[in-house]
């Protein structure tokens, strides 16, 4: 372990947990990362393994079967998890956004019904907001769910879910007729029950293949098509339709929170490939950490794996408090996916020509790294957020 990346302020339980997650990483997700990403694989064994730890239920109250603890503890073992491969972070990321919506807006029906199953990770979420022709204008979402006696019929195509076709619940943004002039109070969350595979998989729901992509593998990214399905008013989480905008965008916060910690293990990962490559590999007598070039490159690297480190934390103790993170939690995204690409791209150039072989790990890394630039919204998404929220600080007073 080297000096970098270290939180302060860790109680005895935080840093137990986080030392047991550093060893099953160096253990058995390190060792098995290269050979089922390149297959494409879904790692049965690795989930299975964090199902056995707890890990599904890290933040889940203790009433309800979990660990009960916080949002940074969470951030930190995701940090470590995507240090060994980011895949298997993503598989308990949408879990864990829903299991958080659920704490929140849920009724107390829905949470005894959900909440100790996804504890154990027998029930699995996923989180489904976008829509083919939305991007990040969430306003402009089509899927749509139309009450019919007790209950609603949805209709509409959504896209980009993680875990689409492993989760068993997914909770959805759809829009319904409220009756608000606001379009944002004319959308609502509801929790979708389903069984897990590819193709119809309850009646008038429907998961197509997985969409294949040039990073991210392992994890199964689909689409999700509604034509008629039905489903009952009990089903709204919260049960109060016209707060799904505000609802999902509480569990984004949290998500950007998460994609920060992922960029934070994934540039470390590089950092530490390429310090230990450029210590290896001679040139011209000498080694390459010798040279003036690559020593500046390990400068740069590490200090932004530092940066980005301490500002996730930062926003997810901010969180913690109950105190208003959208500005954090932006900055934090924003900072650590931006400096987790360069951090890649630094130890890809200290790799040299090795770095372009599969057979190096730098080379998935690189693949990677894009990722976390649009996840949980884009890097311009989020400099819009930060710049609204700093002029509202700073704003003139006349």
């Amino acid at each position: 372990m080297g000096r970098l990346a270290h939180t302060a302020g860790l109680t005895d339980v935080q840093q137990e947990i986080l030392d047991t997650v550093r060893d099953f990483v160096d253990k058995e997700i390190i060792p098995e990362a290269q050979r089922l990403e390149h297959a494409d694989e879904y790692p049965q064994a690795i989930v299975d393994r964090m199902r056995q730890m707890g890990l599904f239920g890290l933040t889940i109250p203790e009433e309800y079967g979990g660990l009960g603890e916080s949002l940074l503890t969470y951030a930190l073992v995701v940090e470590e998890i995507s240090r060994g491969w980011m895949s298997v972070s993503g598989i308990v990321n949408t879990h864990f956004i829903v299991a958080y919506m659920l704490m929140r807006h849920g009724t107390e029906e829905q949470k005894r019904r959900y909440l100790p199953r996804m504890a154990t990770g027998e029930v699995r979420g996923a989180f489904s907001m976008s829509e083919p022709g939305c991007g990040s204008d969430v306003s402009a979402i089509k899927t749509r769910a139309v009450r019919e006696g007790d209950g609603y019929v949805i209709d509409g195509q959504k896209m980009w879910l993680t875990n689409g076709g492993s989760a068993t619940l997914v909770a959805v943004l759809v829009k319904t007729d409220e009756g608000a002039e606001s379009v944002y109070r004319n959308m609502t969350t509801f929790l979708v029950e389903k069984r897990q595979g590819f193709g119809e998989v309850e009646p008038g729901l429907t998961v197509p293949g997985k969409i294949e992509k040039m990073g991210y593998k392992g994890v199964d990214t689909t689409e999700l098509v509604f034509d008629g399905y039905r489903t009952s008013a009990a089903q709204i989480l919260g049960e109060a339709p016209g707060r799904g905008f505000y609802q999902m965008m509480d569990g984004v916060e949290v998500g950007r929170v998460n994609v920060a910690a992922r960029g934070c293990g994934v540039a470390l990962r590089a950092f530490e490939l390429g310090v230990r490559y450029a210590q290896q590999r001679e040139t011209f007598g000498k080694r390459i950490a010798d040279h003036q070039a690559v020593l500046f490159r390990i400068a740069d690297m590490a200090t932004k794996v530092e940066a980005a480190h301490q500002m996730m934390v930062m926003a997810a103790r901010k969180k913690d408090s109950g105190e208003r993170n959208d500005l954090e939690a932006g900055m934090a995204k924003y900072l650590a996916s931006e400096y987790c690409r360069d951090v890649v791209e630094e130890s890809f150039r200290i790799h040299g020509g090795y770095g372009f072989s599969k057979e190096y790990e730098i080379e998935r890394l690189y693949r990677e790294a894009p990722m976390l630039l649009i996840g949980e919204g884009t890097a311009d998404i989020q400099r819009m957020i930060i710049g609204r929220r700093v002029l509202e600080d700073y704003r003139l007073r006349a």
